[in-house]
């Protein structure tokens, strides 16, 4: 791929983001007002694949776009088809210069002249380093942690560690390892730390550790767009339900004694402050980064202790995941600009060709003969 084609595909997964999550917290309020909106091992499920599907499918409909997929729709040509048959009131050349706006932005971005390119370049540079930097900075700070810290048993590649500086458990992994670091001051109580330990497990289960380095490595290129951190929100929360949930569901788990110990840790990190707070990428047992703990901790609860109403419709859930993928792959064909000029395209331009030659045999013509200078017919 060329620079002009990473540009777009940039563009289109910025656009593809405000666009999905609008259509995510719709669902989500649809299936609330359901029998499936305490079903959230499904819906964390369908979430983290729709963010896949929303991050892949610029860079497949660019690759696809005119060579397996001709003659793809275009939202560029359908505004030109509605111009032409006269449902848009605006001349011909405001009209293509609405139209070209991207294209000429793009231009212009990847030429570097004007000062506007520059100071963009710029700002996009700076928020580039300081992402990576904040990411390196908690890293080293995870490792020193994680150094720190004493096995306490060994599972596999899966090691339970303890430390005396957190106050939170958490997961984490390393290129081969996975961990599991506990508080030590969770040692004292058996029931919790069996609980504990059961709930971080279950996250490298359900692949959230893999899903919190995948957020973490977009940043630095999304930093700038809200649609991003409200995506991230959404996993972290959606992704906690669906843990507690798949636990509490467990033949013989007691959920009664899992919803205290969620309290327990929660009012102990908050007590605590220093070493409450998780550094990214880690999956914890409560997340402080959240500004409104307290409702959170009430709808994990509310969650956890939900019954199940209707059966496990999984053909169901696939079709809507199938209905979203489908969705997110039209919607970044739509948005792409159009690979060929199509008769419409041709049409408009020869519109504004006649606007432009109208407007210049209207303008008076003006003379280079200096003024008082008269013809004579003799």
């Amino acid at each position: 791929m060329n620079a002009d084609a990473v540009l777009n595909a940039y563009i289109d997964l910025n656009l593809l983001l405000v666009v999905g999550i609008t259509v995510w917290m719709g669902l989500r309020w649809g299936l609330s007002k359901s029998k499936l909106g305490f079903e959230f091992i499904r819906q964390k499920t369908l979430l983290t694949w729709m963010i896949a599907g929303l991050v892949a499918a610029p860079f497949v409909a660019d690759g696809l776009n005119g060579t397996l997929i001709t003659q793809a729709p275009n939202l560029s040509d359908m505004l030109v088809a509605q111009y032409l048959s006269g449902n848009v009131s605006m001349s011909a050349t405001e009209f293509e210069g609405l139209l070209g706006a991207r294209e000429s932005f793009e231009r212009d971005v990847l030429l570097g002249q004007s000062t506007l390119a520059q100071a963009l370049w710029g700002l996009l540079a700076v928020g580039a380093v300081l992402s990576v930097l904040i990411t390196l900075r908690a890293a080293l700070k995870l490792r020193a942690i994680l150094k720190a810290s004493y096995v306490l048993r060994r599972i596999g590649r899966v090691q339970i560690l303890v430390s005396e500086t957190t106050r939170i458990a958490f997961a984490t992994r390393g290129l081969r390892n996975r961990y599991v670091v506990l508080p030590s001051g969770m040692l004292h109580s058996g029931t919790d730390l069996r609980m504990v330990v059961a709930h971080e497990l279950q996250h490298f289960r359900h692949g959230d550790v893999e899903t919190e380095f995948l957020f973490e490595a977009l940043r630095p290129i999304l930093f700038w767009n809200p649609a991003f951190f409200i995506w991230r929100q959404e996993i972290r929360a959606m992704r906690e339900y669906a843990c507690d949930q798949a636990l509490v569901r467990r033949h013989g788990f007691d959920a009664r004694a899992y919803c205290e110990c969620l309290i327990r840790a929660c009012e102990s990190a908050i007590q605590a402050r220093r070493g409450a707070h998780l550094s990214t990428p880690t999956v914890g047992l409560v997340d402080l980064r959240n500004a409104r703990r307290g409702a959170t901790l009430k709808r994990r609860i509310v969650a956890a202790t939900a019954t199940r109403e209707v059966e496990d419709a999984r053909f169901g859930w696939l079709m809507l995941l199938a209905a979203l993928l489908s969705l997110s792959f039209a919607t970044a064909l739509m948005i792409q600009r159009p690979a060929d000029w199509s008769h419409d395209r041709l049409m408009l331009s020869t519109i504004v060709n006649l606007e432009r030659m109208a407007a210049r045999n209207a303008a008076p013509v003006q003379s280079d003969l200096p003024a008082g200078f008269v013809f004579s017919s003799y």
